[in-house]
């Protein structure tokens, strides 16, 4: 049974077109997003709430506690784990992510190059030392297509990449061609950009008026690991706490990021010719059932 990937940047609507489409076709979800699977980002991670979800079953969500560091390929077993059961039931899944490298990481065969423990302490010295954005233009200079793919604030993923960068000589030559793990129908959902830049400040802003600055205290106190601090909204939220306390300018630095982000996102995915690209909005579920029946 093929399963459905819903793929795209970030404010786009795949969450809302995924819950449609799985009560049309009697799917569940698995959702590859991840901050979602950390139990207590909900509001910054815009975690569809069980209402919400309309009685659709979700999987990889609040898998895992903040303080956790939660590998690729421990994510990628459980997501993994998850869809194998949906499809020995007969179920359909539907894989929903704005990540390139954790969908492809689940829905296709990828080497991930060993480690290791001295280079890995070394960076990661380094990285207390100067910052994520200083270890980001280091690696933008060795290997220019991962660093555009690795957030400048996610200091784990920017100390990886380094890593096999100086194990392997390049990060994105250990990435190789799309190798299938299942069977999946790929689904794009595109929007005009001045659109989406609106719906990112408007679910920026909805974040703040919902209690982000709440949750974020919250999560503070029960501990927060490196992966989950350097969340988009959490990272800029924890700054203005434990700094100068000017949340104006961490809501304005989480839409500026949030929108840098969505444009890494949509040009990865544009490079992946199994997508087929269909117009968010009211009739992307009538357009997507329409091309999964073909």
């Amino acid at each position: 049974m093929t399963v459905i990937a819903i793929v795209g940047p970030t404010a786009v609507g795949k969450s809302d077109v995924a819950v449609e489409l799985a009560l049309a076709m009697g799917a569940e979800i698995v959702s590859v997003d991840s901050m979602q699977v950390y139990v207590g980002m909900d509001i910054g991670t815009a975690k569809l709430g069980p209402t919400e979800r309309r009685g659709v079953l979700h999987h990889m969500i609040d898998v895992w506690q903040p303080i956790d560091e939660v590998s690729v390929v421990a994510f990628r077993d459980r997501a993994r784990a998850a869809i194998s059961d949906a499809l020995s039931r007969g179920v359909p899944v539907i894989v929903v992510g704005g990540s390139w490298l954790y969908v492809q990481a689940v829905l296709d065969e990828m080497d991930f190059p060993g480690t290791d423990p001295e280079l890995r302490a070394r960076l990661e010295s380094e990285l207390i030392e100067v910052g994520p954005q200083v270890m980001h233009v280091r690696l933008a200079a060795a290997d220019p297509d991962a660093a555009a793919a690795i957030l400048p604030t996610n200091g784990r993923r920017i100390v990886r990449a380094l890593e096999v960068v100086e194990l392997t000589g390049s990060f994105t030559a250990r990435l190789p061609e799309a190798r299938s793990w299942v069977e999946a129908r790929w689904i794009g959902l595109a929007v005009d950009r001045v659109v989406l830049d609106a719906r990112i400040t408007e679910r920026v802003d909805e974040m703040w008026e919902r209690g982000l600055i709440d949750e974020v205290r919250a999560l503070r106190e029960r501990g927060l690991g490196r992966t989950a601090r350097g969340a988009l909204g959490y990272r800029q939220v924890l700054q203005a706490l434990d700094g100068n306390g000017d949340l104006e300018v961490a809501r304005r630095e989480t839409i500026d990021g949030t929108r840098k982000f969505a444009r890494r996102q949509e040009r990865r995915f544009r490079q992946d010719e199994r997508i087929t690209w269909v117009a968010a909005g009211p009739d992307a579920v009538t357009t997507t059932l329409t091309l999964l029946r073909r």
